[in-house]
């Protein structure tokens, strides 16, 4: 195990993204080479209302949908704001960026370099996977969720 780290980009788009807009720039991406980990983030969809006098009843929301990325469904369980890649090198980074303009057409985005996912193993990461958990999970736990996350791994 090396200790190398990786570029990471993320792209953030002007408003959050429907489900089938979110579906579309995932599997573009999906389908890129170069890219190791991909991560969603945005506001939270839960099933129930978490509180208030509707507590507990069924939260209905338009945009709480299955979505297929590759060969796999993913249930959103947020809507998606901003999409963490972290890849291979920076020669990535550019066939990125130039997918993106291709793919944001009718409204702007913001394609940011830096350090977006923890690359150290947390308290988090350990307590919910073990003193030997898979590295590429590091910093991709939600320490509440019960559910784990969902790998999109392409063809060898």
């Amino acid at each position: 195990m090396t200790n190398a780290t990786f570029p990471q980009v993320r792209i953030v788009p002007i408003r959050m993204l429907k489900p089938e807009t979110a579906e579309r720039l995932l599997n573009m991406l999906a389908g890129t080479a170069g890219i190791r980990r991909m991560m969603i983030h945005g506001p939270g969809l839960p099933r129930l209302v978490p509180y208030g006098p509707a507590r507990g009843s069924p939260n209905p929301h338009s945009d709480r949908k299955a979505i297929r990325v590759a060969d796999a469904e993913i249930a959103l369980r947020v809507q998606v704001g901003t999409v963490v890649l972290e890849v291979e090198d920076t020669s990535t980074i550019e066939e990125i960026r130039s997918l993106c303009d291709d793919f944001f057409v009718e409204f702007p985005y913001l394609l940011q370099e830096g350090r977006f996912m923890k690359s150290a193993p947390t308290l988090v990461d350990y307590a919910k996977y073990g003193p030997d958990a898979d590295r590429s999970l590091v910093g991709l736990t939600d320490p509440r969720s019960g559910e784990k996350p969902v790998f999109i791994r392409p063809d060898q």
